[in-house]
């Protein structure tokens, strides 16, 4: 997760895209979460590889893993040289049962991963496969072929950018033999080059499919993700203390601790995080993040970021943190 989140600015100038919260929690957050419900062990440990983010996102990110039992462990990958660079910049933890996860990836699956495969490569059919990485099953449902954005087609079973490997080990050796000797594709070291040589050597790698899968790729992308959670979720009683003055509300909603509705309309599918305020305003579809002002607004399918203000009609607003459009 150490990426620019170039397609998220401007939110990603100042949050690191992995900590931006999707119905009221930051997304790395859900995935990890995610994982663990799936997983049919304990997770000992939680590695973050990520950029220089500050002393502040590392400690949530520790806290997010200690949270769910488990050990947080911080590696930095401090140039862009590839997912399978990435995943050996956290070297020291490959060892037993690993899953590798992107950082924009979150999912709903209602099913207990089968730990005693030797691979699990999580996919998702999709419409149009050729933005995508792509696999190829046979009869006995095994991965046979790799393609990365195939134009022709090939299959329709997209890679999510989930992962699991019996031996981590097996996988750490792997990655190293392309670092070691330069094999590169596009100019970056990627975990499909090692995949493809661990098939060949015999390991069987089996599809793990998802219900849904949700991309946070861009802000159009998030706000609808952050619909869908909150969807999943609509059964969730709320906890937070929030002040509604003559406000209506249409679920569901993630409301923060310490939010003012006053004289508004809010939802559906809209978050707001702690201590903001929206008055005289109509919001839906949504996210507003922490100790934000809506006010005499009109707004739906936006990001608004943290301590912002915003008054406007607007059907695609996209404001980072501090700042103030009227």
């Amino acid at each position: 997760m150490a990426g620019m989140g170039k397609r998220m600015r401007p939110h990603t100038l100042t949050t690191p895209k992995p900590l931006i919260p999707i119905a009221g929690k930051p997304m790395v957050q859900r995935i990890v979460e995610d994982i663990t419900k799936v997983c049919d062990e304990e997770v000992d440990e939680i590695a973050f590889v990520i950029g220089r983010f500050g002393k502040e996102a590392e400690t949530n990110l520790v806290k997010v893993a200690e949270s769910l039992g488990a050990k947080g462990s911080i590696y930095y990958q401090d140039e862009p040289l590839g997912t399978a660079h990435a995943i050996m910049c956290a070297k020291d933890c490959l060892t037993g049962k690993v899953v590798v996860a992107f950082a924009d990836t979150l999912f709903k699956a209602d099913f207990k991963m089968d730990s005693s495969q030797e691979g699990i490569i999580w996919v998702q059919k999709v419409e149009d496969p050729k933005p995508f990485g792509v696999v190829k099953i046979d009869a006995n449902n095994v991965i046979t072929d790799f393609v990365e954005k195939p134009q022709t087609f090939i299959s329709d079973l997209a890679i999510i950018g989930i992962y699991y490997f019996k031996d981590g080990e097996y996988l750490k050796r792997e990655l190293q033999y392309l670092l070691d000797n330069n094999i590169k594709e596009k100019g970056e070291f990627q975990l499909t080059n090692a995949l493809e040589n661990m098939k060949a050597k015999g390991t069987k790698f089996n599809p793990g499919k998802v219900s849904e899968w949700l991309d946070c790729g861009n802000k159009d992308a998030t706000v609808y993700t952050n619909q869908r959670i909150l969807e999943f979720n609509k059964e969730e009683k709320r906890t937070s203390k929030f002040t509604n003055d003559n406000s209506v509300i249409t679920e569901p909603c993630f409301i923060g601790e310490g939010v003012q509705l006053i004289n508004s309309k809010v939802g559906p599918h809209v978050s707001i995080g702690a201590n903001s305020v929206i008055e005289n305003s109509i919001v839906k579809n949504s996210i507003i993040q922490t100790n934000s002002k809506i006010k005499n607004a009109e707004l739906s399918n936006s990001m608004i970021g943290n301590y912002s203000e915003y008054t406007g009609k607007s059907n695609n607003a996209s404001i980072g943190d501090y700042s103030t459009i009227r």
